[in-house]
């Protein structure tokens, strides 16, 4: 069955609204991921074993509440469509929930328990509204040209917002408090999400799914397609957990440099790649979704090796410079691909199923985060690592060149191939 055509938002403003959604998803994302754990062990005084079990049970539950979450969209039916309906009603909850992750109890007793309550809260209502976000994108936009420009807008909005929750917070909680810089990102990132809620469109004729969700599983599971794009977008997503993760230790040990070195070297990755998200933008629209993430793939992986040579820092910051370019294409273009493959399950089904395959994306990706942990442990135990010691042996620089360098390319060199079997049928 062809999906019934929707009118897209009739204005530039309103695509750029839409898009903005992202710099909210990204603004707490990354300043959940990289200052909340932080926030409760050190500035707290909440024991670390417990956090992390909380923080293990946290990825367990995320990856589990995509495909479910994703498989109950599919099968909504309101006057008000099947995603904005969630997003309406979840986005200052969303917002509500998180800042109160940043105001705890004051009694220690009460701190686990509330951590706990909390996070979970905090990933129910943001999958739901992020997935919802999401899934929309392929519904509203179904030209490839419209596609690849919308994502290039989402792309650098969410940059923007990426750079915001990692940056900002330290220069906020000093100054303000942890709990003012929670409500301050919580009240941001909710007017962002009401702007895209007011640019977004919905087809109210869209197919619902029917599926029971073991059999929406073994749907998207059996499309060969998007087993090779899920596998693909799964090294390409531990790429991402493992460079910013890898580039303190790179830093430190390998360029010999001081800790706010490490904010040139993401800087420089982030700036590079705004403007060249609209660049990759192009191409995909002239030469196609999976041409433009062949070529995105082999940009990012040959930016990466200089970094197991690279021994000055202006040669440094020009390496991550030169990913910033790659990077940028492949956050322009996993999305449209997916949208791709959900247009074609569309004709095989009969049923418009974005929340199902955005949520078993999401299932599988998130486990990118918990490679990227196994891969750096085993490297730095292997390479003779202590945090104990005040000089490294040499083999850590080796380890640690290889971690940002090797592994992360290695990784793409297999993306690459499952991208070159990613064939729309």
């Amino acid at each position: 069955m062809e999906q019934t055509a929707i009118k897209s938002p009739r204005s530039e403003l309103q695509k750029v609204a839409y898009s903005s959604g992202n710099l909210a998803v990204n603004l707490m994302s990354q300043a959940f991921a990289t200052y909340l754990v932080y926030y409760y062990v050190d500035v707290l005084g909440l024991r670390p074993a417990w956090v992390s079990l909380a923080m293990v049970f946290h990825g367990i539950l995320g990856a589990i509440l995509n495909p479910l979450i994703g498989h109950l969209s599919d099968r909504t039916r309101t006057r008000f469509g099947r995603r904005i309906p969630y997003i309406a009603f979840g986005f200052i909850p969303l917002a509500a929930v998180f800042a109160l992750l940043w105001t705890p109890p004051a009694a220690n007793e009460l701190l686990f328990p509330y951590f706990i309550v909390f996070v979970f809260l905090y990933d129910v209502m943001f999958i739901t509204v992020v997935l919802n976000y999401s899934a929309l994108f392929p519904e509203m936009f179904q030209s490839i040209r419209e596609r690849a420009y919308v994502s290039s807008w989402r792309q650098m909005l969410g940059i923007i917002g990426m750079i915001v929750g990692v940056a900002i917070p330290p220069l906020l909680y000093s100054q303000i408090g942890w709990g003012a810089m929670g409500g301050a990102f919580a009240v941001l990132a909710a007017l962002f999400l009401g702007l895209s809620l007011w640019g977004s469109r919905e087809n109210p004729e869209a197919t619902q799914a029917t599926f029971r969700i073991t059999e929406a599983i073994r749907y998207t599971l059996g499309n060969r397609t998007f087993v090779m794009y899920v596998l693909g977008s799964f090294l390409v997503q531990f790429t991402f957990a493992l460079l910013p993760a890898a580039i303190p230790f790179f830093t430190k040990y390998v360029l010999e440099r001081e800790e706010s070195f490490n904010t040139l070297l993401l800087g420089a990755i982030f700036i590079s790649a705004i403007p060249f998200v609209f660049v990759w933008g192009k191409i995909t629209s002239k030469f196609g979704p999976r041409r433009g993430a062949l070529a995105a793939v082999t940009c990012y992986m040959l930016a990466l090796l200089p970094f197991g040579l690279v021994t000055e820092t202006a040669a440094a910051i020009a390496t991550a410079a030169a990913v910033g370019i790659g990077l940028a294409g492949l956050m322009v273009l996993l999305d449209v691909m997916l949208s791709e493959i959900i247009d074609d399950d569309e004709k095989k089904t009969g049923a418009r199923r974005e929340g199902m395959y955005f949520g078993m994306n999401g299932f599988i990706v998130r486990w990118g985060v918990s490679l990227q942990a196994v891969v750096m442990g085993l490297v730095l135990e292997y390479s003779g690592y202590s945090a104990h010691k005040s000089i490294q042996p040499d083999s850590v620089a080796l380890g640690i060149r290889l971690m940002i360098g090797g592994i992360p390319a290695a990784a793409l060199l297999l993306a690459l191939w499952f991208f070159y079997k990613y064939k729309k049928t």
